[in-house]
């Protein structure tokens, strides 16, 4: 980790969240897990380049809000270790191109093709292309915002994806304590206001993470494809809930 200077709070936040980041690949990345997963990917660990970009460009201070999503999708943050990483919102947008190496055990149904990778991550092109509309550019979004994953490995039973909440009970239990204390400390550097979960499941678990602290809860629907609901104007329902919550303030 590159040395910092304690009196420059960007950098001191930043560090504080690659410190949380990297303490948690290392812990969970010990777990194994039993069928029907066939494959774990973990992103923090071969593409940690692109992440620690992410942290160093975007965790520069405080927030108002957090978004928080599940676990990687297999065409974003498991390609590109962005959470919800569209590959063009990331090199686009956000401006972060990194070399992406390969996981340890990698799963041919779903190979690693880093920024080359074409398929489309549908969620994220919806997050993104939502705070691309309303915010404009990445630094005006990141400002008060930032997005992070709850959990970050990737599930897959052979070439089909797999969600933590899909998991044995004994296997989840070690890794949502993780999960957990690296929310806690994602929270103490960035201070956020609100955590929004994207979905249910994150906000239930920033809930249990975050219970006893100040921190407001808050949910937006997941804009999986897998929803019904999502596939009506996501961006438009999502909107509505930030306003109807009062985290947003007023519309586009």
């Amino acid at each position: 980790m590159n040395s910092t200077n304690p009196a420059n709070p960007t950098e001191t936040t930043a560090a504080s969240l690659i410190a949380a980041a990297q303490k948690l690949s290392s812990g969970i990345g010990r777990m194994k897990f039993s069928p029907p997963v066939s494959h774990v990917y973990n992103p923090l660990e071969y593409a940690w380049a692109a992440h620690e970009l992410y942290l160093r460009r975007f965790g520069n201070g405080p927030k108002r809000i957090v978004f928080l999503g599940m676990n990687p999708g297999p065409f974003g943050m498991a390609q590109c270790g962005i959470p919800f990483g569209e590959i063009d919102a990331v090199r686009d947008w956000m401006g972060i191109v990194a070399p992406i190496d390969q996981p340890a055990h990698g799963n041919p149904k779903r190979p690693v093709e880093g920024f080359a990778c074409t398929r489309s991550e549908v969620s994220g092109r919806r997050l993104w292309g939502l705070f691309r509309e309303r915010f404009g550019t990445a630094q005006a979004f990141f400002a008060e915002h930032f997005v992070a994953n709850y959990c970050p490995l990737a599930f897959f039973d052979a070439g089909r994806n797999l969600t933590p909440d899909k998991l044995p009970a004994q296997e989840t239990e070690p890794l949502y304590a993780a999960c957990d204390e690296h929310l806690r400390e994602l929270v103490a550097a960035l201070k956020p206001e609100w955590v929004v979960g994207v979905g249910g499941f994150a906000q239930a678990r920033a809930a249990i993470a975050l219970q006893g602290t100040k921190t407001r809860i808050g949910k937006v629907l997941h804009p999986s494809p897998a929803s019904p609901a999502a596939n009506r104007d996501w961006a438009g329902a999502a909107t509505r809930q930030m306003l109807e919550q009062g985290i947003w303030s007023q519309p586009l």
